[in-house]
């Protein structure tokens, strides 16, 4: 009887063994094929433009690297300058568009008012509007206010998402009514109940929206394509078309992979550092009770 209890334990252990191997080897190839886009980009970025032209079959290491299409990268054409306008953007839309979603979560979560339901009914129907139709509304609307190649222009349209404005409400829905009941007999106000009491219980979920928001600013390219046709407006996303079309030129994929590295380190560090919160954001977004 005993026997042949350890067998059975050796053949869970076994299986146990086996099934941990399978499913680290499928999560490393599928990290390796998620993974060599980035590593050829890097490598491609340190290769020569003459030792890339060579290589008939491409070369998955290089024996002389080279930083000398970062430095290109800068020199040719105003990459820092983009950089400058990305950095900008980015801050100024991701403040914004905190305030209005932690105000609108606030109002959709705990206030009562009459129709309450029915406008946020309506607000989540904008999420089935075809993104197409917004822009082009969107394209109008500022061209009309003649707020086209201008900061402002770029800003307006993203201060606002439903999406997170949603997300938001749902976590600010799950704090026990009893405390604001509680709040508001100590005669505490709305505003300093929201701040000091519900921002800090949904924190990951705020540092979660807050860093999404800024990587969909640092990558966007249709609104900033559409909207500004001035050099001095172009965004890192616009300056890579530019770069190509008129700094290095088609031919020079080095240097273009090195401009793209460089705009691509800030969105890196950033998830690497904050991951685990956006993670847990958004785990608490789609958790109730």
């Amino acid at each position: 009887m005993e026997n042949q209890l350890e067998k059975i334990e050796k053949n869970g252990r076994a299986q146990a063994v086996a099934g941990k191997f399978f499913t680290y080897a499928l999560l490393t190839f599928w990290a390796v094929i998620v993974l060599f886009p980035f590593y050829w980009m890097l490598l491609t970025s340190v290769k020569s433009y003459s030792a890339y032209n060579s290589e008939y079959i491409p070369k998955l290491y290089t024996l002389a690297p080279t930083l000398e299409n970062y430095k290109e990268a800068f020199t040719a054409v105003p990459l820092a300058r983009y950089f400058a306008n990305t950095a900008l953007f980015t801050i100024i839309t991701t403040a914004l568009m905190l305030a209005v979603t932690v105000l609108a979560a606030f109002a959709f979560a705990r206030l009562r008012f009459r129709g309450r339901d029915l406008a946020f009914t309506i607000f989540l129907s904008l999420m089935m509007i075809p993104n197409e139709l917004v822009v082009i509304t969107n394209y109008v609307t500022i061209t009309n206010l003649e707020l086209r190649n201008t900061f402002t222009g770029l800003i307006l349209p993203s201060v606002t998402s439903v999406f997170y404005i949603y997300l938001l409400k749902e976590n600010f829905a799950q704090i026990p009514d009893q405390l604001y009941y509680a709040a508001k007999v100590d005669g505490t106000s709305d505003f300093r109940y929201l701040r000091r009491v519900m921002i800090p219980i949904c924190k990951p979920t705020i540092v979660t929206i807050t860093i999404l928001k800024a990587i969909e600013c640092w990558n966007s390219y249709v609104w900033p394509r559409l909207i500004t046709d001035d050099e001095t407006y172009f965004l890192v996303s616009n300056g890579i078309q530019e770069i190509r079309e008129n700094g290095f030129g088609r031919e020079n994929i080095p240097a273009m992979m090195a401009a793209v590295v460089v705009i691509s380190v800030p969105l890196i560090i950033l998830f690497l550092l904050f991951r685990k919160r956006i993670m847990e954001g958004v785990s608490r977004g789609g958790t109730k009770g």
